[in-house]
């Protein structure tokens, strides 16, 4: 997940924030959401500020609708307020355990094809194409550090060695440092950058959030970070075991709770909406289980602040064969579908082809929630289907509409 520390400030600083401070407050805010998950929540999943809504923040609030991105900050305060009122309300854990235990199974299943796909374009494997959008990449330069990074984890998976995604990320950086394909750190220790540029910004321009534009802008954030986190908590509970037979998540409400406790307490320091990190599936994969996984996330979140120069080297080369690898290892749940009732298999195979193709957990679960009461119904199971998925099936029409107007 480190790699959010430097991706964050590249796409926030397009609006023009200040990329130390955004450096500072994406740290932060990642380690106190993972301390929320551990502690309260007792889940082995890490938060930080999310890749895909910082780009909405950046790109289309600020950029294209040309909103400042102080009141921009200030409209994911509020979005964030609204999220920690509904959390503690029944309704997200009800609408979460109201999600049938196939499209649990696929909206996981759908989130390691994701996260695949997101290591295998990290890693060169795979690049844009103007005619076919991604095409074969060219197997030279850093793409070296992700083949063998990607071979000796699959060997040491194979093996049951302890910790193999690790050490293949290790192995591929040594390779990488002693081949010239990445430089060695001049510096080991920095000072965190300041806060101060964007601190308390969400505070003093909220007064602004006062137009038809500025409702659209915090209803995005409030729906994308809604599902997008339900979908990530419900594939990676699904992996580590966590739900119960009737596919039930224990605990669930004090996870919502850590999540928008976390988007709230981000937006005041500086950065873009936090969620639950689909990455934590790397560390399920090796036996994660508990809160100590998350706690222990947010400690190095922590001291990643102070050895900045010496995370440079953790690029999306070194990275991507443990997304490759865990891809495969959540994709199991492929099997757990019942693929032989097409009322079924329909919605899921959008969720799970959806997530990758969009780049989007929400827009894949839109895709497959939309079309699940469709297909019951054609099925005459119609009385099968929760009353809760019913109501969801016109929220994601509203969803989908409301992004098509950015």
């Amino acid at each position: 997940m480190c790699y959010i520390l430097f991706v964050n400030p590249t796409v926030l600083g397009a609006s023009g924030m200040d990329k130390g401070a955004v450096f500072t407050a994406t740290a932060l805010a990642a380690a106190f959401g993972s301390f929320m998950m551990g502690i309260v929540a007792k889940y082995p999943i890490a938060m930080a500020p999310s890749l895909g809504i910082n780009a909405f923040f950046a790109y289309s609030v600020c950029i294209g609708m040309k909103i400042p991105w102080e009141t921009t900050l200030a409209g994911s305060f509020v979005a964030a307020v609204i999220f920690v009122i509904i959390s503690a309300t029944p309704l997200r854990e009800a609408v979460i355990n109201a999600i049938p235990r196939d499209l649990k199974f696929a909206i996981s299943a759908g989130i390691g094809m994701f996260i695949a796909f997101i290591g295998l374009q990290g890693g060169g494997f795979v690049v844009k194409d103007a005619s076919t959008l991604v095409t074969l990449g060219s197997f030279s330069g850093q793409t070296w550090m992700t083949v063998i990074g990607l071979i000796v984890t699959a060997i040491l998976m194979i093996l049951n060695v302890p910790g193999a995604i690790f050490i293949g990320m290790v192995i591929a950086t040594i390779f990488g440092i002693s081949t010239g394909l990445m430089p060695m750190p001049h510096h080991i220790v920095s000072a965190a950058p300041s806060l101060a540029p964007t601190f308390g910004q969400a505070f003093t321009h909220l007064s602004e959030v006062n137009s038809i534009q500025m409702v659209i802008v915090v209803l995005t954030f409030l729906l994308v970070c809604f599902f997008d986190t339900a979908g990530t908590l419900v594939g990676l509970t699904t992996q580590a075991g966590i739900t119960s037979r009737d596919g039930r998540i224990p605990r669930i409400g004090k996870a919502l709770i850590s999540d928008s406790v976390a988007m709230l307490f981000g937006s005041i320091l500086g950065t873009s909406p936090a969620g639950a990190y689909v990455e934590s599936s790397a560390g399920i994969a090796v036996g994660g289980r508990s809160g100590l996984t998350a706690v222990v996330t947010g400690i190095f979140f922590v001291i990643g602040m102070f050895f900045s120069p010496l995370l440079t080297v953790v690029s999306g080369y070194v990275t991507a064969p443990a997304l490759i690898i865990v891809g495969v290892l959540m994709a199991g749940n492929l099997a757990r579908i019942e693929w032989n009732q097409l009322e079924i298999a329909i919605p899921a195979f959008l969720i799970i082809t959806g997530m990758p193709l969009t780049y989007s957990i929400a827009d894949g679960l839109a895709l497959g929630f939309i079309m699940y009461p469709i297909t019951m119904l054609a099925a005459k199971r119609g009385k099968e289907v929760p009353v809760l998925m019913y109501a969801l099936f016109f929220v994601f029409i509203i969803f989908l509409w409301v992004l098509s107007k950015d």
